[in-house]
């Protein structure tokens, strides 16, 4: 029975969550929004769905999963030229809002423990909802994307320490100085063994072993989460919560080189975790103690909103970078984080704080996710605003944008599938002078090529979307998969770049020339340079 009311528990979310979805788009509502009143809807405002044992697991599910994605998002690769504001703007940002929240508590009548979990809930900011609306608005790889993402790895390395600090204080009922010490130094030194047994196997382990399946889309799916869950069962072994073991495993799996290809592997999963999560959160919240607490948790609200962004700007600014990636990149961080849940739900459990706390982190989460989704999405709007009344000229930031755009990629061909066809046709468009992009899926077949290269599987737009097919000139496909070789050809027809696509026998030879395909390459009886002539007389290739 507690099977059945688990599946349909999780039912009702999604199907919730789907029609909740449609409304706000209609509406132009942030989807993490629309999550958040369906939960509502579902919970406190109906009763569909009670707090039970069964929306628990689904939330706990959720959350590790979430925290697996979020740690995948971490690359240090791509943020490493980002590290010094990173770290100056993360832990100035770290200090100036848990002191600045610890002291607003205390004036709001909350006891010392209390105060000192508001504050340190207040000090993180969303990885999910800042990565999910950046990504959504392609902004994800900007300069003040990239520093965004590299705060949250700040914060997130903050969140560890403070985990692992709350672990060690629950893990034992003793209230002996002494013995809360022992709990503590334990749970750091288990903290440090999973910690150094991740790096370890990301710099040594897992470059070997994902790389042998990387060209498998779903050996590498399932790999990646069946890492994700053994760091979770080392975290479990070791006394330290279950978010972190599956954040860690994240993190490692970041480093990899081929992360941006198991990134959007695992992008739908993402997409449905988040649901799950924040509709679980709208249902779970307390309607009745969060209106008993609205004045303190409007007064924190506005601490979020306002105190992060401030102090952002003026890091940032302090650093040198222009005024309008100060703006941009403090106005990312103006919400709590997923983390800041995890922490008073652990905080409650262990007995420290009382349910108004959560209450209070809740409703205080609940608006600043809504505010900052809209301030997120139109962030160019609101800055044009800003400026054009002079609110920001007291931070005295350059004026002068330090973010080129990079140069769009025009007139290159694109070669999909790495072969012995598809690595000599690189080499000779080379030799003629072309710009080449060559994409498959497996890593060790782009290496030495003479041209730009991305890891991904085609069938995915957003693959198609990173290499600007759309600017390209042609598409070549050398591969002998004939679903993909269809689908590319479609997509080409309807997008209108010439295509050029093997066809491996008649039946598909028949088959892609229903389709429209410009060209098609018969390597049975066509040499190379018969293909290359062909599509110089075309016109698709320079004389």
């Amino acid at each position: 029975m507690s099977d059945l009311t688990l599946l349909r528990d999780l039912g009702v979310i999604v199907t919730a969550a789907a029609a909740f979805v449609i409304v706000a788009r209609l509406g132009r509502m942030p989807s993490i929004v629309a999550y958040i009143l369906a939960g509502l809807a579902l919970g406190p405002l109906t009763g569909v769905i009670q707090v039970t044992q069964s929306v628990e697991l689904i939330s706990d599910v959720g959350i590790a999963l979430l925290l697996f994605i979020v740690g995948l998002e971490l690359s240090l690769r791509r943020i490493r030229e980002v590290g010094k504001v990173a770290l100056v703007a993360g832990l100035g940002q770290v200090v100036f809002t848990a002191g600045g929240g610890l002291g607003l508590a205390l004036l709001l009548g909350f006891d010392l423990t209390a105060s000192i979990f508001i504050g340190t809930a207040l000090t993180f900011s969303s990885t999910v909802l800042v990565v999910k609306l950046l990504d959504q608005k392609r902004d994800l790889h900007s300069l003040y994307g990239r520093i965004a993402v590299g705060i949250f790895l700040v914060q997130d390395l903050v969140v560890i320490v403070v985990l692992t600090l709350l672990a060690g204080l629950a893990g034992g009922q003793s209230t002996r100085v002494l013995d809360i010490l022992s709990d503590i130094v334990l749970a750091f030194a288990g903290m440090g063994v999973l910690l150094l047994g991740a790096v370890a196997a990301s710099r040594y382990v897992l470059p070997r072993v994902f790389g042998w399946v990387a060209g498998t889309a779903e050996i590498l799916f399932i790999w990646g989460l069946c890492w994700c869950f053994l760091l979770v069962l080392a975290a479990e072994a070791l006394g330290l919560s279950l978010e972190i073991g599956a954040f860690l495993a994240g993190v490692s799996l970041a480093q990899l080189p081929f992360n941006d290809d198991l990134r959007r592997r695992v992008h739908p999963l993402m997409n449905f975790f988040i649901a799950v999560f924040f509709v679980s959160l709208g249902v779970q919240l307390e309607l009745d103690a969060a209106a008993a607490q609205w004045q303190a948790a409007t007064a924190l609200s506005l601490f979020v909103l306002v105190g992060n962004p401030l102090i952002f700007i003026i890091l940032i600014a302090w650093l040198g970078y222009s005024e309008r990636t100060s703006f941009l990149a403090g106005v990312t961080v103006a919400q709590i984080s997923e983390f800041s849940f995890i922490f008073a739900a652990l905080g409650l459990s262990a007995g420290l704080v009382d349910e108004s706390v959560l209450s209070v982190i809740a409703v205080v989460g609940l608006v600043t996710f809504v505010a900052s989704a809209y301030m997120i999405l139109y962030n160019h709007q609101i800055y044009a605003v800003t400026k054009r009344w002079g609110v920001l000229k007291p931070f005295r930031a350059r004026q002068v944008d330090d973010e080129a755009p990079p140069p769009p990629q025009r007139n290159h061909i694109i070669a999909v599938g790495i072969n012995a066809l598809g690595r000599r046709l690189v080499h000779r468009l080379v030799e003629r002078g072309e710009k080449v992009l060559a994409v498959d899926t497996d890593p060790r077949k782009l290496l030495d090529l003479p041209c730009a290269t991305l890891l991904g599987n085609v069938e995915y737009l957003s693959v198609l979307e990173e290499a600007h097919v759309t600017e390209a000139k042609l598409l070549v496909s050398a591969l002998q998969i004939e679903d993909t070789n269809a689908l590319l050809a479609h997509r080409c027809r309807t997008l209108g770049v010439p295509a050029s696509i093997h066809a491996f026998d008649r039946s598909v030879e028949e088959d892609l020339g229903e389709i429209g395909v410009g060209h098609l390459i018969i390597s049975k009886n066509s040499a190379l340079r018969r293909i290359l002539e062909a599509l110089r007389r075309q016109g698709v290739l320079a004389p």
